[in-house]
């Protein structure tokens, strides 16, 4: 049902305990690589109490983590939220994160 509901072209992103471990600033520049190349959208997928199939995972052109513990979907999201916040900034050159 989440495959189904991604954009046409979009960059698939799991958030997965086995993903990669990103600094805010990685996060951003890897953002705006997928900006500056012309992704229409970038769709970030965070499974539910059973994770994310295989087949969703395969699909992925990234995925990330926010640690090895395991946080509970919706908390992930607002963690999701605050980084893209975070991210914008960065790019923006806008104070908000210290490097």
């Amino acid at each position: 049902m989440l495959l189904k509901s991604i954009p046409k072209g979009a960059v698939i992103v799991t958030l997965d305990e086995r993903g990669k471990l990103l600094t805010s600033p990685e996060f951003a520049t890897q953002l705006g690589h997928w900006r500056d190349n012309g992704a229409p959208a970038v769709c970030f997928v965070i499974g539910g109490a059973d994770g994310l199939t295989r087949e969703l995972r395969n699909q992925a052109d990234a995925s990330i983590s926010f640690g090895k513990m395991v946080w509970p979907h919706m908390l992930a999201r607002v963690m999701l939220c605050e980084q893209l916040y975070r991210a914008v900034s960065i790019l923006a050159g806008s104070p908000y994160h210290r490097v």
